[in-house]
């Protein structure tokens, strides 16, 4: 008997945001015809075959009436997606001879058929496009996923309209162009911190979060401006490096969020309701997708009406606040995914909002206010670097013209505080703000002088800071000194450090 032929060609899976190459085989032998694909594949990749079918019949290639099987190899590891259909059309015509089978077999492919033959786009071009250059392959994709791909430079990105456009290349009818990089996109509408009137606390915590990525917790009645300060905060973050952009770009690749093939250096910012649930927020669902927490890596993940939240989404923050990453366990796989963000959250004091306000108090102040907060535990409660009291607005600060600093001077001083940050952590894997610094590091860098240590000393022994409470404090404390040019730490910065640590509401010894 004669051995049986099998075309190849690669496509990929993705684990995370990890894509990871997968071989498409195509084997025709005697025997009934049949069109099986196998190799672990969910509904959509084995709904491929309807697709492939219509798209070869719109093309007038009739599949050969014997026994097709299509194996998706390594065969251990799912495949979900649309993406599968483009190789599996690849491979069947290059095993009936249309094409060549040496043509394709160092060729990364993905993309989902119309019926009509068009091709369309899918999620996860970027990633895909970086496990194609590891392995010095092209890539063909759908038009609109082109200049996605393209950002990685290291491989040739063919972007075709239809399967009938990649069967004129291969060909040489009509050779595709290799696809061009999207432009980097630039918000345009950034919200001006100086429309806050009055605050002048509150902004200067959001710009020390800012400069030292300190999680900040903001508590104040409705209508104070928690939100409204929150959302001026991406104006003065600086932009993100290249490697932070394409990293956070790979993830909104995966998410089906990157438009027009674009790739914005402004950090994300990410607002969900209070309602959403713990699979939108950590991540997990159908295919393990990232959640809100790994959609707002390098940027910042604005949670208003803080308490409102669930207790069970609320504690499961606790862990990718410390590690930076979080990772979705399944039956099947455990999916890692980054998730270091700047935490901004907003609470009222208590559940009618009017705690501190004598006038308007409920009649059980101050325990509606107690009970209010414990929602959130003593624990993740320790976990912000700062919280501030955002006391109600007067109307006279409402009458007076907006002349406060406006949202370009103060990212300024933040650019500078992060660039002397870069500079000191130069060399340090992961390190690159004051709040991502512990240990040794922590320990050479943070450390006040003799009146510093002794105020933070005497504040930790009075108001009971934890071990974490004490090391965020020296944290914040080192970011003040790098806003104010300081080399060093001293007392005036760690007693403003403590100010924003030590508010009314309960510190915890956790």
């Amino acid at each position: 008997m004669g051995s049986v032929m099998v075309a190849r060609i690669n496509t990929v899976a993705f684990e995370g945001i990890r894509a990871r190459l997968v071989e498409v085989q195509c084997a025709l032998s005697p025997g009934l015809p049949s069109f099986s694909i196998v190799g672990l594949p969910d509904k959509a990749v084995s709904e491929a075959r309807e697709r492939v079918r219509a798209a070869l019949s719109a093309m007038s290639v009739a599949l050969p009436p014997r026994k097709i099987v299509i194996n998706l190899s390594p065969a251990d590891i799912p495949k979900e997606g649309s993406h599968f259909d483009l190789p599996i059309a690849m491979a069947l015509l290059a095993e009936a001879g249309i094409l060549a089978r040496e043509d394709i077999a160092d060729v990364v492919a993905l993309g989902e058929l119309a019926l009509d033959g068009t091709l369309l786009p899918v999620v996860g071009a970027l990633p895909a496009a970086l496990a194609a250059a590891e392995k010095d392959m092209s890539m063909f994709c759908p038009r609109d996923c082109g200049a996605e791909a393209a950002w990685i430079g290291a491989t040739k990105v063919h972007a075709a309209t239809s399967l009938a456009a990649v069967l004129q290349h291969f060909t040489g009818q009509s050779p595709l162009a290799v696809a061009e990089p999207g432009k980097v996109t630039i918000e345009t509408t950034i919200k001006d911190l100086r429309d806050v009137k009055g605050q002048e606390r509150a902004k200067r915590a959001l710009e020390i979060a800012a400069a030292g990525r300190h999680h900040l917790l903001l508590v104040g009645p409705p209508g104070s401006g928690k939100s409204m300060l929150a959302a001026r905060l991406p104006g003065i973050l600086p932009p993100m490096s290249p490697a932070e952009a394409l990293e956070t770009s790979m993830i909104h690749s995966v998410s089906g969020l990157l438009e027009g093939g674009g790739i914005s250096q402004d950090r994300p910012y990410r607002a969900p309701h209070h309602t959403a649930s713990m699979a939108a927020i950590v991540g997990g669902g159908r295919g393990a997708k990232p959640g809100e927490i790994s959609l707002a890596h390098n940027g910042v993940l604005f949670m208003d009406e803080f308490p409102e939240f669930s207790r069970q989404v609320l504690e499961t923050l606790r862990q990718p606040l410390e590690t930076g990453d979080v990772t979705v366990a399944r039956a099947n796989a455990h999916v890692r995914y980054p998730s270091r963000f700047l935490l901004i959250a907003a609470a009222n004091p208590c559940k009618c909002g009017h705690l501190t306000d004598p006038n308007r108090a409920c009649n059980r102040a101050p325990l509606c206010g107690d009970d209010y907060m414990q929602r959130i535990s003593g624990p993740l409660l320790d976990r912000f670097d700062m919280r501030v009291e955002v006391p109600p607005v007067t109307f006279q600060d409402l009458d007076l013209p907006a002349n406060g600093e406006p949202s370009q001077t103060v990212a300024q001083r933040v650019m500078v505080a992060r660039a002397i940050q870069a500079d000191r952590y130069v060399g340090l894997n992961g390190v690159t703000t004051n709040a991502d610094i512990e240990g040794k590091t922590l320990t050479e860098y943070a450390s006040p002088d003799q009146d510093g240590r002794d105020t933070l000393l005497k504040a930790s022994e009075r108001f009971g800071l934890s071990a974490r409470g004490y090391h965020r404090v020296l944290r914040v404390a080192r970011t003040i000194a790098d806003l104010a040019g300081a080399p060093d730490v001293t007392r005036k910065h760690v007693a403003e450090a403590l100010s924003f640590r030590l508010v009314s509401h309960r510190e915890t010894v956790g």
